[in-house]
């Protein structure tokens, strides 16, 4: 099988804080992208890079624009999924993962709200926030043949934790997906991230950014 066979960086994103060096990964043919949520404000230490996913989007609340961090190449395997031993793969299954700087937890949104500490709530993130995500997707599409399609089911945290909701896929689903899911899709993970996203937002956004 072919690897590699796309452009490898996203235009416009930072390699300050570059960690493929360090922790190498596997090549891949990348046809997933996996969606998380930081939840946090800042670009995070990810460990010096051991739970690091390939990309993170910074929100610049006062520019509306995402500041992009590429961590590894598109298609290298990066580390922000749980991998049990004996199971299915996961950071190596072909999966380019992105982490979105903030929180889907409506806890943590209200109290950051009341403390004054302006950040995205990725369920109710505004408009240009989606489309900045929604044209990197549009780009993982017409770059790399990742489908603008994926899971039906986007529960909101603390739902979206564990599989309360039945939105984790299977092994073997996960093994046959192709497409856009989140952390809370993922098996052998317990992570609820991004919650209740506008997913279908981000595609029609998406494939507007294919058509304009």
């Amino acid at each position: 099988m072919s690897t590699k066979t796309g452009p490898q960086r996203y235009p416009g994103a930072s390699r300050s804080h570059w960690y493929q060096d360090h922790f190498g990964g596997a090549a891949m043919e990348v046809n997933v992208v996996v969606l998380h949520t930081t939840e946090g404000h800042n670009l995070p230490g990810y460990g010096g890079g051991s739970s690091a996913p390939n990309l993170t989007a910074v929100p610049d609340l006062a520019a509306k624009k995402l500041k992009w961090f590429q961590h590894f190449d598109i298609e290298v395997s990066s580390r922000a999924l749980k991998n049990h031993r004996g199971g299915v793969e996961t950071n190596t299954l072909n999966v380019c993962q992105v982490e979105l700087v903030g929180t889907c937890d409506p806890k943590a949104h209200t109290e950051w709200k009341n403390a004054g500490q302006n950040h995205i709530y990725w369920p109710q993130a505004p408009a240009w926030a989606l489309l900045e995500v929604a044209r990197f997707l549009a780009w993982m599409h017409r770059e790399h043949h990742v489908p603008l399609t994926g899971p039906d089911l986007w529960p909101a945290y603390p739902k979206s934790a564990g599989n309360q909701s039945g939105q984790r896929m299977s092994g073997a689903a996960w093994n046959a997906f192709k497409g856009i899911c989140g952390h809370t899709h993922v098996p052998e993970n317990d992570h609820g991230d991004p919650g209740a996203i506008d997913f279908h937002g981000l595609i029609s956004f998406a494939k507007g950014e294919l058509t304009g």
